[in-house]
């Protein structure tokens, strides 16, 4: 019997295809899952959904581009029932590939906000991008809304993971879609010419810079922040307790968020259960374990979760921006980050 998880990348894919198919025919209540989400707190996700409806999940996880490439290459033959993956503009990628199929579900439009999802694809979990800056070093006035990073009086004082990355894409696409290019690109040059040293690292690594002195501000994803706040490590308290959050633009548009979601692949061979998991995936258990496993706040704004460091975060203004508009604008992101300079 194939194992209901498989690494993406230790086999030939068309081992991995075949396999899947074969466990698909000998099973009748399966569901064939490609995922870009590697958290570990996910499993209480495929646990409590198998639980609930007896359709065992098969599993492939990768890259995302990875993924996306497979299930294009695959096409009609493919055995994956479902993508799930995070960043908006990955999820359009996707749905610009013609990978997902539309999904009729009134339990999704009941429970998904018109602005987290789109035609053939739906977000299950938010995050936000704020400001973390040096608490003996930066005055919170001067970092309250993304435009201060290009402020010149931070000059010398702003770190960043890559211009490259989805994160950093998807911010630029909605700063796009509020203020045009032009005035995007005037925000874009004044962060290069503030940074401390070139992009490098993830977000994590940027928190840690703001509280080692490296940098005075950066901008990160609040799950990592959240991983910090909840972490018992000594060394973590200590790089909490020299950094300060600010929510940007509360005054203006809102904090920029971003999210995890998923869809039903176009040739998807079990798609009654493919629709059941997006549906689960909406339901109070599994939008709790989002919160409380990988410190995301749910899609359905109902729920109530019980996550010690999201309470501590507390609430905040939301940019409505439609999740598509980020993926509308990704590419004119990506080619004024490389006209600034921001790699």
């Amino acid at each position: 019997m194939f194992s209901n998880f498989v690494c993406f990348r230790p086999f030939p894919a068309i081992f991995l295809s075949l396999a899947l198919a074969a466990s698909a025919s000998a099973e009748e209540k399966v569901l064939n899952l490609y995922s870009a989400r590697h958290y570990q707190t996910d499993e209480a996700l495929y646990t409590g959904f198998t639980k609930q409806t007896g359709i065992k999940i098969n599993r492939i996880e990768g890259k995302e581009d990875e993924l996306l490439e497979r299930i294009k290459n695959e096409g009609a033959n493919s055995p994956a029932d479902i993508l799930v993956t995070v960043d908006a503009a990955r999820l359009a990628d996707a749905h610009e590939m013609g990978l997902f199929a539309p999904v009729k579900s009134k339990i999704l439009e009941a429970r998904i906000p018109a602005n987290l999802r789109a035609e053939d694809w739906f977000s299950f979990s938010t995050r936000a991008r704020v400001i973390v800056y040096a608490k003996d070093s930066i005055k919170v006035g001067d970092v309250q809304n993304y435009a201060d990073l290009a402020d010149p009086r931070l000059k010398g004082m702003v770190c960043t993971r890559s211009g490259s990355h989805p994160y950093n894409l998807s911010l630029m696409a909605a700063i796009i879609a509020h203020q045009g290019e032009a005035r995007a690109e005037e925000w874009a040059r004044g962060v290069v010419a503030n940074f401390a040293r070139a992009p490098k690292g993830g977000d994590t690594d940027q928190i840690k810079a703001v509280a080692a002195g490296e940098c005075g501000v950066t901008i990160s994803n609040t799950y990592y922040v959240a991983r910090l706040m909840r972490s018992d490590k000594a060394e973590d308290k200590k790089v909490m307790d020299k950094v300060g959050i600010v929510w940007p633009d509360q005054k203006g548009y809102g904090t920029h968020i971003n999210v995890s979601g998923g869809g039903m692949l176009k040739y998807a061979p079990h798609k009654e259960a493919a629709v059941k998991f997006l549906e689960y995936l909406a339901s109070d258990e599994a939008q709790r374990y989002f919160a409380d496993g990988n410190n995301e706040w749910p899609a359905v704004a109902s729920v109530k979760v019980a996550n010690p460091a999201l309470d501590k975060l507390g609430r905040f203004k939301t940019d409505a921006l439609p999740v598509g508009s980020l993926a509308m604008y990704r590419s004119k992101a990506q080619i004024i980050f490389d006209r600034v300079g921001y790699r």
